[in-house]
């Protein structure tokens, strides 16, 4: 077993106008037994009662620029960013010596913003925890791939009361705690592969996921709404990956047709960037999400929906989004060249997608795939399967394709 209990917990805020509640967060964490190093990211000096360990003066001069500066520019929107990026270089030096064994800070918007981009540096698994007023709003862009706990605050971060005190004193407890479990030891590393889903290609993902388990791969599933693309994309980049099969690529079609479910421009670019072998299929390229069916822009109310949920609108993609779709996919893919190949099924993209299905549009998934193939590198593999995406020849086929590229064939 590896212990985590040397070193010190760090709490990072802005103890000039928070510092009541800081002085809270302090004592509760000295009571059950911790020594925290209390860091101020305020643009001017504490106004507790507090030792402070780590003055603003200090993590400003880390991002270029004094205090003075800072708060003299008159823009609180760029003093934030460059103390988050002053944070960010304290805590990277310190846990690099070892000594971060935990990080935990309060706020509104811009202290949740501070706190959110400081830790960005700091790796998983290290306790991260937020007291925040955002806590049930998305912040999903500004946690990143960071596992960060969230907890609400109820009531602002303004002061003292009988709400936010024992939330920050639960919070302290709930901190020490996880920072002093020991950690297993990692068990020997197997290949890891990434694979995109979705509620329609469960079954596939399922299958592909157990036949890669056979072969000696340990596999990361991520659901394919926006936050999971973007976060897979992120962990590509980063390096943790040996493969990726992406076989859930809906989130392209969001971003082409307006839904609720983008994750960004960047998506399916990281693969290519960190050229890792891939696999490509068109899973849910037959739908666009969006909220209830009130939600849905006027200009698209002729085309055919399926409620998939109270609150989940699916439209079905048409001939020319298709053939879009498919014509951007060939052109993120073409520079990978050998180390990629594409699986096609031909029987339907989706489980409402397929023969019998509400979705089921042969011509419309055609145009699809004559988009791609208009644009594709002639030496991209393209491994057509007769029947739907969610059958177990489908899997079978994408999980052979991969095992080609990872042995180099």
């Amino acid at each position: 077993m590896k212990s985590t209990n040397t070193g010190f917990l760090v709490v990072l805020g802005c103890f000039d106008t928070k510092w009541e509640v800081y002085g809270q967060l302090y004592r509760s964490l000295v009571e059950s037994g911790a020594s925290p190093k209390m860091v101020n990211l305020g643009l001017a000096e504490s106004g507790g009662d507090f030792p402070v360990d780590v003055e603003s003066s200090e993590i400003a001069a880390l991002s270029g620029y004094t205090i003075g500066e800072l708060r003299n520019r008159g823009d609180r929107g760029f003093a934030l960013d460059q103390m988050a990026m002053g944070a960010q270089k304290w805590l990277s030096e310190h846990h690099a010596s070892g000594l971060v064994k935990g990080v935990i800070g309060m706020g509104g918007g811009g202290g949740t913003f501070l706190f959110l981009k400081a830790i960005q540096v700091l790796p998983l698994g290290l306790p991260k925890m937020c007291i925040s007023t955002l806590a049930t709003k998305d912040v999903s862009l500004s946690v990143g791939v960071k596992d960060v706990v969230l907890v609400p605050s109820v009531v602002d971060v303004a002061g003292l009361n009988r709400i936010i005190r024992p939330i920050i004193h639960q919070a302290a407890a709930a901190l020490l705690a996880m920072s002093r479990v020991s950690i297993p030891e990692s068990a020997p590393s197997k290949p890891l592969v990434a694979i995109s889903m979705f509620g329609n290609t469960t079954e596939c993902v399922n299958r592909c996921t157990a036949l890669l388990e056979e072969n000696g791969f340990e596999v990361m599933a991520f659901h394919a709404n926006g936050v999971g693309g973007r976060n897979m994309e992120a962990l590509i980049k980063e390096g943790v990956f040996n493969a990726v099969m992406d076989l859930t690529t809906t989130e392209l079609a969001d971003e082409f047709c307006g839904g609720i479910l983008s994750a960004g421009p960047d998506r399916m670019k990281a693969a290519v960037l960190q050229q890792l072998p891939l696999v490509v299929a068109p899973g849910c390229l037959d739908m666009v999400n969006f909220g209830r069916p009130e939600t849905v822009p006027a200009e698209l109310r002729d085309r055919t929906f399926y409620q998939w949920a109270p609150d989940v609108t699916l439209m079905r993609t048409n001939k020319e989004d298709n053939h879009r779709l498919g014509e951007h996919i060939a052109s993120l893919v073409n520079p990978l060249k050998s180390r990629v190949a594409i699986v096609w099924p031909e029987g339907g993209f989706s489980q409402v997608g397929s023969k019998g299905g509400l979705f089921f549009d042969p011509e419309a998934d055609s145009a699809c795939l004559d988009g791609l193939l208009a644009g594709l590198d002639p030496s991209i593999s393209v491994k057509r399967v007769p029947d739907s995406i969610n059958s177990p020849s489908f899997a079978e086929a994408a999980v052979a394709q991969l095992l080609r590229l990872v042995n180099g064939k």
